[in-house]
């Protein structure tokens, strides 16, 4: 258990370099309804069957807010929320969007967010779902360094890097636009920019087209839930279940497992996230930097940093033939890291209520 003092100062790390800024009417219809026809046309995983293959990764990337004792599974963090990429390495998958990848007013966003002189977009995901509730008590999207970055590198390390605040030097400044679309009249987005151990602020319903520029590597925060309670777990939701348009109706969706249709949605009854980000650099000697690979870190370095770090501390941590993929060693070193979960959630949106859920 660390002490007040420890964990302040980890909360202290987890602040983006600006306050978010808000921002309406981001995309254009048209453009709204490309993407989603993207979406309609194929078949989309849940987003923890695409990054986590046990409990340890996925809650490293939450920091806190379990018992001491206290087991979670990956099937409490089961819940139908489904996530693709409309771009990704700098290039868009899907020519039909190139106007919405490559866009100059997303560009601008991004470097005045920085005051930085050079951007260039990275890559373009989106999250959708129907009904759907989460445990998520926040967490911190996956940061990139120079040499260690989210294509390259488990999220759970990604994550314990930021969060230890060690390789502030070999962060990779980024800036994201996101968007939601919903008609839910309750669903929001809560961030805590002062740190989790300070108050949360909160983008509060209607959310239709409506986001954020901000820098989430460096900023716990996480969605809120949307629709019925009675329709947030759908009966036969399983790792393996997917989410796809209905053929021949552009506004049908569904949830399936295997050949087993276990819900349904109209366009409407959609959270639909779009995630736009950038690479942002201050001048061309750093853009420069991270593009030559003149000064990146090793997955060896950034072990035996952490390794040392948790050590000097006093924590009792072995050496691992495996570091990726060994669930103590991962565990231990979100333990080292962990800052005990936000200290406050808003009352229109408190942890475990109905409006409690991933991003």
């Amino acid at each position: 258990m660390l002490s007040e003092s420890q964990r302040r100062h980890l909360s202290d790390i987890l602040q983006p370099v600006s306050p978010p800024r808000q921002l309406d009417n981001i995309f254009t219809d048209d453009q709204r309804r490309r993407m989603l026809d993207v979406v309609h046309s194929g078949e989309w995983k849940l987003i923890i069957a695409q990054h986590f293959a046990n409990a340890e990764e996925l809650i490293a990337t939450f920091a806190g807010g379990f018992p001491d004792g206290f087991e979670p599974t990956l099937d409490m963090f089961l819940t139908p929320t489904f996530r693709g990429f409309f771009a990704n390495y700098s290039a868009t998958l899907y020519p039909e969007l190139h106007d919405v990848f490559y866009n100059e007013a997303f560009l601008g966003h991004a470097k005045s967010y920085w005051n930085a002189q050079y951007a260039k977009p990275q890559m373009m995901l989106f999250n959708i779902n129907g009904p759907c509730g989460n445990n998520d008590p926040g967490h911190i999207d996956s940061p990139s360094f120079r040499g260690i970055r989210y294509e390259n590198s488990p999220t759970w390390l990604c994550s314990i890097m930021g969060r230890s605040g060690l390789f502030q030097d070999y962060l990779i400044k980024m800036a994201q636009v996101i968007t939601w679309f919903s008609h839910d009249p309750a669903s929001g987005f809560t961030y805590w920019p002062k740190g989790p151990l300070n108050k949360p602020d909160r983008l509060a319903s209607p959310i239709y087209n409506r986001g954020l520029v901000v820098q989430n590597e460096m900023m716990v925060h996480r969605g809120e839930a949307n629709g019925s309670l009675e329709r947030q777990r759908p009966a036969g939701l399983g790792f393996d279940s997917i989410f796809t348009g209905e053929i021949g109706n552009r506004d049908g969706w569904q949830v399936k497992t295997g050949d087993w249709v276990i819900d349904e949605y109209h366009t409407d009854e959609l959270r639909f996230l779009v995630h736009w980000s950038a690479e942002v650099f201050d001048d061309f000697d750093e853009l420069k930097k991270n593009m030559d690979g003149s000064d990146n870190l090793t997955f060896d370095r950034v072990f035996d940093t952490l390794i040392k770090d948790v050590r000097a501390r006093g924590i009792d941590i072995a050496t691992p033939t495996d570091p990726l993929h060994d669930p103590l060693f991962i565990k231990t070193l979100n333990d080292a890291y962990d800052y005990g979960g936000p200290a406050e959630y808003p009352l229109e949106a408190p942890r475990g209520g109905v409006y409690a859920a991933a991003a």
